[in-house]
């Protein structure tokens, strides 16, 4: 990758990025209306990016983009959640999309509209010793422990370490979800009849976000990543329910990523289902095109290479916001199973944390 070799760039993206960027985005809503489906974007004019934000806390110079609608904003049932975030330069990435949000509260009589509590991002509320420890340390304490750069004193979480199948929540604990996170998601869900469960993924090295590592793609298949196998009592619950977890082929080495793309390789599972029968894939990922097509899926190929520079892939680059259908239960048989045991393993490290003069069990 050349980016190792290569300071990394600060300011504005050249245009020739944004613009081959924005082609390729606009080609996918331009698939997506032909097979049926309403496309609405972002505001325009409150996507400014290169603009210094602030808190009593923290300043930033610049934010991170509008390209991951996936990590910021989720609907579940009839309510549209905002995610708390867990970087402070998208503290205010919801913006662009609160138009749209507002449109459907007022077009919906149904929709909830809920805002999880916005994180203060002080320097405490992170694990400022996670970048001082050597990288044979951190990687040691990430795969045993679960240790990573978010701390427990606030509620994390990105959306997209949330994954709704039927009835059940599967939230990933990750470098941008923490336990406080999964706690909070918890507890607001599961009295609307939505169970909540935490899973991991130990050799993902640095986790963020789990449409890179386990995507469910129709009912009964969950398509794996092979370098990040889940902890197999976390995942119980899947087998005992006659679901197939397949590892799906190693993403292509013909085409590099751009040279400054901040994600994984694995972007290559970042697919986007527009039925159990059809499914939208970036074209130079040609194995696993193949792939699907030989779980029968009928397969999309779209060009999108030049988006991942700005964060994410199909997946990513959209959110769901109505599909055919209601709730269903993909998993009745709970024998040996019931508990939450991702969670059960954490719980104990986030109870009793909290910020400011109330941090270590304190008083105000």
């Amino acid at each position: 990758n050349f980016s190792e070799y290569l300071p990394w760039p600060t300011g504005p993206k050249l245009k020739r990025f944004t613009d081959a960027a924005n082609e390729q985005l606009d080609n996918l809503a331009d698939v997506l209306a032909g097979e049926g489906v309403i496309v609405r974007r972002p505001d325009k004019s409150l996507i400014q990016m290169n603009t210094k934000t602030s808190s009593p806390d923290w300043r930033m110079l610049n934010q991170y983009c509008v390209v991951c609608p996936r990590d910021v904003v989720m609907t579940i049932g009839n309510e549209i959640v905002e995610a708390t975030m867990s970087k402070r330069s998208r503290f205010w990435e919801f913006r662009p999309f609160r138009p749209l949000i507002r449109d459907y509260f007022d077009r919906d009589p149904r929709a909830q509209w809920t805002a999880a509590p916005k994180p203060l991002m002080r320097d405490e509320s992170y694990n400022l010793d996670f970048w001082k420890v050597t990288e044979e340390e951190r990687c040691k304490r990430m795969v045993d422990d679960y240790w990573y750069c978010t701390g427990e004193s606030e509620v994390f979480f990105d959306a997209a370490d949330c994954n709704l199948i039927g009835d059940i929540m599967f939230v990933q604990h990750s470098m941008t979800t923490n336990v406080s996170g999964i706690r909070w998601l918890k507890r607001h869900f599961e009295p609307k009849g939505i169970e909540v469960r935490a899973l991991h993924f130990p050799y993902d090295l640095y986790p963020s976000h789990m449409d890179c590592t386990f995507v469910s793609v129709r009912p009964g298949l969950m398509l794996t990543n092979p370098d990040r196998p889940p902890v197999p009592d976390e995942v119980k619950i899947f087998k005992q329910n006659d679901w197939r977890l397949i590892d799906v082929p190693r993403y292509s080495e013909r085409e590099e990523h751009p040279v400054f793309c901040q994600s994984s390789r694995w972007l290559s599972m970042n697919v986007l289902s527009i039925s159990p029968e059809k499914i939208i894939v970036e074209e130079g990922e040609v194995a696993m095109v193949k792939f699907l097509e030989e779980q029968g899926f009928d397969v999309i190929p779209v060009p999108f290479r030049s988006v991942f520079e700005f964060g994410g892939s199909l997946h990513c680059s959209t959110w769901d916001i109505r599909r055919a259908g209601g709730k269903r239960c993909f998993f009745s048989e709970r024998e040996g199973c019931a508990a939450d045991v991702g969670l059960d393993r954490v719980i104990s490290r986030s109870i009793g944390q909290n910020i400011g003069s109330y941090a270590n069990g304190k008083g105000g």
